[in-house]
């Protein structure tokens, strides 16, 4: 008995008879009239009582019908789940993104695409920058949401990955809780002679160390001292705790209200961070990734200064 044999078999029961059965099933009489015959001598009982009205199912006919619809249906629902698979609605996605990106971004990101994809099962990490995307070489997560101080640069130097650029994300200044006088915005000579605390340089993913080193010296700010973090998570309660000062990226000036830490605007003009999605050109995308990435939409372009 194959699967065949059970949908005909319920196409004759449904219908009544073995003309409307077969005009259902898209095939001549005769044909289905053999394959029901052939059931039956197979299993060794009779499944129809056949009459000049029309047919319908013996005490056995009625259990294979019952038995018979559970099986297809549970058929049904393997290809749909399987289905679901091939097109991305279901499965899992690892996801490396840095910590500056969960407070905002992340979520909203995954609020959209759960809202369409609930059964797609999202694992989050939050490794440093350049653990990222050694984890996406590895093949340990899908996706590593970065920020770097130019997406374009990047991607140049790292022909082993494809890189898509997300929204910017501006800096602030962020200081201790006892400096919540300071007038917003404040100036870049605000970090003369400070004690000023910024993430660890990697050559790998030049970001926030590398924008922040360059607007200083440009400026000729010389701060009294530099501190090390090991990222910009850790800096945080460092500056809460009244040892340093620093420049952060924040989205809109909402992602660190939950700090105890006093945030400013920054009155010159300092680029901002691009944050950008990486996995592996070396690997082929699943229908699951390429969903969630689809809701990576690049900064509108800048307009034009006029004068």
């Amino acid at each position: 008995m194959d699967l065949r044999q059970l949908r005909y078999f319920r196409a004759v029961v449904e219908s009544g008879s073995f003309v409307a059965a077969a005009s259902a099933l898209h095939m001549s009489q005769p044909p289905l009239s053999q394959a029901i015959i052939k059931l039956e001598s197979e299993l060794g009982v009779q499944l129809l009582v056949r009459t000049s009205r029309g047919v319908h199912p013996t005490s056995a006919g009625m259990y294979l019908l019952n038995a018979g619809s559970r099986i297809l249906g549970d058929v049904k629902d393997v290809v749909d789940h399987l289905t679901s698979y091939g097109t991305g609605r279901r499965g899992s996605i690892t996801v490396a993104a840095v910590p500056a990106l969960m407070w905002h971004r992340i979520p909203h990101l995954l609020r959209e695409h759960g809202s369409e994809n609930p059964e797609v099962d999202v694992r989050l990490i939050d490794p440093p920058p350049w653990e990222a995307i050694e984890m996406i070489d590895n093949r340990k997560a899908d996706v590593a949401f970065i920020l770097v101080a130019d997406s374009h640069q990047f991607a140049e130097r790292q022909k082993d990955f494809r890189v898509m650029r997300w929204e910017d994300v501006p800096l602030v200044a962020a200081f201790p809780p006892d400096r919540a006088d300071l007038p917003d915005p404040v100036h870049l000579d605000v970090f003369e002679g400070a004690a000023m605390i910024l993430p660890q340089r990697t050559l790998a993913v030049p970001s926030l160390p590398d924008v922040v080193d360059d607007a200083l010296m440009r400026h000729g700010i010389v701060p009294r001292r530099s501190r090390i973090a090991e990222t910009i998570q850790t800096s945080i309660p460092m500056i809460a705790a009244g040892q340093a000062s620093s420049i952060l990226p924040d989205a809109q000036r909402r992602s660190l209200q939950g700090f105890d830490i006093v945030v400013r605007s920054i009155a010159e003009p300092l680029p901002a961070l691009h944050s950008i999605a990486v996995v592996s050109a070396r690997v082929d995308m699943s229908p699951g990734l390429a969903r969630l990435l689809r809701r990576i939409r690049p900064p509108a372009p800048s307009k034009p200064h006029v004068k």
